[in-house]
This record gives structure tokens, C-alpha cells and sequence, in this order.
């Protein structure tokens, strides 16, 4: 029997068997390569998320925030998962991390905030923007507020000072309560210049309306602070614009290098509600912040004598440098208080006031082998990365001579960093500098409690505002109480 194979027939099931061979390996080709090409499946950082909804909030608020990051990270290292007031969070607390959010990698990373704060502050704020809008902007605040633009605010600024001061003598007074009005005063000179005296009373009490009901649950029925608030929300827009208003009416040859000619220089002017957002906006930067520094500063001044003796010799000598015992102050002598701002740098790291900032994902990213999912809010922890032993030695004890030599990269951040870092830190340092310049050489104080302790609302601060009691001096003196 013959076999059914012919030589053509082998010859085609050869054939037929080697395409089939190529075809599955293209197929296992495709089949790898579109493996290889699905994104990695990234763990998500570690950490817990606590209860649905409420997350960790309870356990946050519950103790010393501070108390409750640096517990985290021991637990978990310098970047985890949380779930805090309804969203879902990663936290970093390495100085690479802060600067991967905040500067190398800023654009994946949008500022954040509630949407009732959006609303109470104004939409087109400079907190909430990004790209070419958010560079204007910068650029006509740093305008006015950069050292070349505010080193002829000195006797302004020193005038508002000497006002608060005499204020507070012989008085006990709610330290943290009279830093904030000395700041508030500085910024509406900062913003407004001396020329809008008539409309300034009316704004401070709309703006102590709004403060109120910044932190209230954002419930707008009638009676409730928030309502109250959105209500002197309105009202301050309708301030401002008959400022600007004013302004445009009465325009003199002499351009002012206040804020508000920034935003209304033709080149680039604003648009009035842009101006009033902004405006706001910058108030509430500039007020709780810089007092709060204001009143650390004074709490670590009356708890380290050696310290203060030296800064009041520092200013003494800037006095004696003069002709006269009552001339004012200069934008150069402001430059001869090293050690003033080296206290100033180092009440910023210990205190922290700034202890996080809130970021959000634009899109998932990958950092040191996690996933930072879109959406998730990212907030880089200044606070532990200031009080890391890796970057401070003994870093809970204060001690300013640390700043004699410079920091490490991206371990310093009190004012925050990158594109969003604040404009206005500039005029920050200026204020108090001028401020402790007169309350070293002219007053003493003393503590009213011997009760020590933070705390937190929002911002950290001495316990109850840290009550003083000061008093003009009758001669000069070598030492404090």
C-alpha cells in the first residue's frame, strides 16, 4: 500500500506548519510587547485611612497636629498614606519629596484649598492659580513688594510700629491679638499706601467680620457666622472698588509703589474684581502668619535672656551709630541686625507656622516606586522636615547661631518653595525687624502665666496668644524680666 504523502504534499504541510510557527510568534510577540507597555501596577504609599469618610480626622485634631505627623512618619518613613477632612492624602517629609512636589514637578502638582475658602477669599486669587495667569500675578506682587520696591516703606512702617507700642505700655495684653492688628496695619499701608484713610475703618471691620466665619462650617443660612462672612465678603469687594475707584479719579503725576498701582499699571492692569480677590487675599497672607512668627519670637526672647540681652545690644548699637538718639530708622540699618534675623529664622524653623501646604494630583504620579493617585490631595510636611535630626542638630532646642552657616538644600521652607512660595516674605522680615528694633531698646515685658503650652487654630501658637504685660523703659536697660 502506498503511502498518501506525496513529496508536494510534505513540501506544503512544511510550509503550511512553519507560517503557522511565525504567526504565533508575532502573536507572542504583540502579546509581550503590550504587556510590557501596561503601566506598572504601583503600590499606593503606606499608611491607614482610618474610618470611611472621616478618615483620621478625629485623630488628628484630637492632639498636637505636629504630634500626629511625626507619629506617621516614624511609623511609616517620610512619605504615607491618610485620609483627612474627606480626602484621601499622601504626605512627604523628606526635603527631595517637598521639592519634587512644590518645584521640580509643580506642574503635576495644583494649589488647593475647600471650595468655601475659594469663595470667601475670592476665585481669582493668586493661591488658587496656575500657569501664565498665576505668573502675572506673581510678578505684580513681587513688583511691590521685592527689597528695591519696600526700602522706602522703613518710616511707614516704623511710624505703625511706634503707634502699637505705645499702645501696649503698661498694659497686659493679648500678645498674638496685638501682633495680628500691627500686621493688619502694616499690610493696608503695604497695599493701600497712606492716601485711602477714609475707607480704611470701615474695611478693617468688614475684614474682623470675615475672619470670624473663615474656619465656620460653610452653612449660608442667615445668622451663621459663614453668612455673616460671605455677607462682609461682598462688602469688602464694594470697599475696594471705590478705592480703586478713587484712585482713578484722582491720580497724581507721582506713580505709588503701593499693591494696588501694581495691579492697576496699565501694562498689565487688573480687572476690578481680580484687584478686590487679590486684595483680600493678600490680608489674609499677610496677617496671621507674620503675628504669629511675632509672638514666638517674644515667647523665646523672654525664655532665653542670653539671647535677648544680645539682640538689644545688636539694636543698641544701631542707635548709638546715629547722631541723634531719636533719628528714625534706615533702610540700611536694617542690614546691620544679623542677629536679629538669624532669631527671626530660627523662630520660623522651630515654630513652624507654616507646618504643611495642600497640593493636589493632576494626573497619577510615580514617586520612589508609589503611586500618587489623581485626584489625591499631596501635602509636603515643612514642619518635619524643619525638626528632622538628619537636617538640625537638636533640633527642638532654639538656638539661632544655627543659621551662621547656610542650611541644606530644601531644608529650610517657612515660606514655602517654588512658583507658590509667598512674594511678600520680603516685607515679612522687614516689619519685624523694625518692630523688635523698638521693643528692645524702648520696652520690657514679662510673662502673665507660668502655664506653657500650644495651641492650634489654625496656626500654632503660644497658649492663650501668649498674655504679656509690657512697659515703656524710664532708662536704658542691660536685661529683661
Amino acid at each position: 500500500m502506498s503511502s498518501c504523502f506525496t513529496p508536494m504534499t510534505s513540501m506544503l504541510l512544511l510550509v503550511l506548519s512553519s507560517l503557522c510557527f511565525l504567526a504565533l510568534c508575532l502573536i507572542l510577540r504583540r502579546l509581550s510587547k503590550a504587556f510590557l507597555a501596561r503601566p506598572r501596577e504601583l503600590p499606593l504609599p503606606p499608611g491607614s485611612m482610618g474610618w470611611p469618610y472621616i478618615g483620621e480626622t478625629m485623630q488628628l485634631y484630637s492632639k498636637n497636629p505636629n504630634a500626629f505627623f511625626a507619629l506617621k512618619q516614624q511609623r511609616y518613613g517620610a512619605i504615607f498614606k491618610t485620609h483627612i477632612l474627606g480626602c484621601p492624602c499622601v504626605m512627604v517629609s523628606s526635603p527631595e519629596a517637598a521639592r519634587f512636589v512644590l518645584v521640580t514637578r509643580a506642574h503635576l502638582f495644583k494649589p488647593t484649598f475647600p471650595a468655601s475658602k475659594e469663595r470667601m477669599l475670592g476665585p481669582q486669587a493668586i493661591f488658587f492659580q496656575q500657569g501664565e495667569y498665576h505668573a502675572r500675578l506673581r510678578r505684580l506682587v513681587l513688583r511691590a513688594f521685592m527689597p528695591d520696591a519696600i526700602r522706602g516703606s522703613v518710616a511707614g512702617i516704623e511710624a505703625v510700629a511706634l503707634r502699637a507700642l505705645r499702645s501696649w505700655d503698661g498694659r497686659s495684653v493679648n500678645t498674638f491679638q496685638e501682633m495680628k492688628t500691627y500686621a493688619f496695619n502694616v499690610a493696608l499701608l503695604s497695599i493701600f499706601g497712606k492716601d485711602e484713610i477714609s475707607y480704611i475703618e470701615e474695611l478693617k471691620q468688614c475684614y474682623y467680620t470675615l475672619e470670624k466665619g473663615y474656619n465656620s462650617m460653610p452653612i449660608n443660612l442667615p445668622g451663621t457666622l459663614f453668612y455673616k462672612a460671605m455677607k462682609a465678603r461682598k462688602q469688602l469687594a464694594q470697599i475696594v472698588a471705590k478705592i480703586v475707584s478713587s484712585r482713578r479719579t484722582t491720580q497724581s503725576k507721582a506713580v505709588p509703589s503701593d499693591l494696588l498701582a501694581s495691579f492697576m499699571e496699565s501694562k498689565e492692569a487688573l480687572t476690578d474684581d481680580q484687584i478686590a480677590d487679590n486684595i483680600i487675599g493678600v490680608i489674609f497672607a499677610a496677617r496671621d502668619t507674620t503675628a504669629s512668627v511675632l509672638t514666638w519670637i517674644l515667647k523665646y526672647l523672654v525664655e532665653n535672656p542670653n539671647i535677648l540681652l544680645a539682640v538689644t545690644e545688636e539694636q543698641e548699637q544701631i542707635i548709638k551709630s546715629k547722631e541723634r538718639e531719636d533719628e528714625p530708622l534706615t533702610w540700611a540699618d536694617t542690614k546691620r541686625m544679623p542677629l536679629t534675623s538669624r532669631v527671626i529664622q530660627e523662630t520660623m524653623r522651630v515654630a513652624s507656622i507654616l507646618s504643611f501646604t495642600f497640593r493636589e494630583a493632576v494626573e497619577d504620579v510615580e514617586y520612589e516606586g508609589y503611586l500618587i493617585p489623581k485626584g489625591w490631595k499631596v501635602l509636603p510636611l515643612f514642619r518635619n522636615i524643619h525638626h528632622s535630626p538628619d537636617n538640625y542638630a537638636d533640633p527642638e532646642i532654639f538656638d539661632p547661631s544655627r543659621f551662621e552657616v547656610a542650611t541644606k538644600p530644601n531644608t529650610f521652607m517657612p515660606f514655602g518653595n517654588g512658583s507658590h512660595s509667598c512674594p511678600g516674605n520680603e516685607l515679612a522680615k522687614l516689619e519685624m525687624l523694625v518692630l523688635l528694633h523698638h521693643l528692645t531698646t524702648k520696652y520690657r515685658w514679662s510673662k502673665l502665666e507660668s502655664q506653657s503650652g500650644i495651641q492650634f487654630g489654625p496656626f500654632a501658637l503660644p497658649l492663650n496668644g501668649l498674655p504679656l504685660r509690657f512697659s515703656l523703659q524710664s532708662t536704658p536697660e542691660k536685661s529683661r524680666s
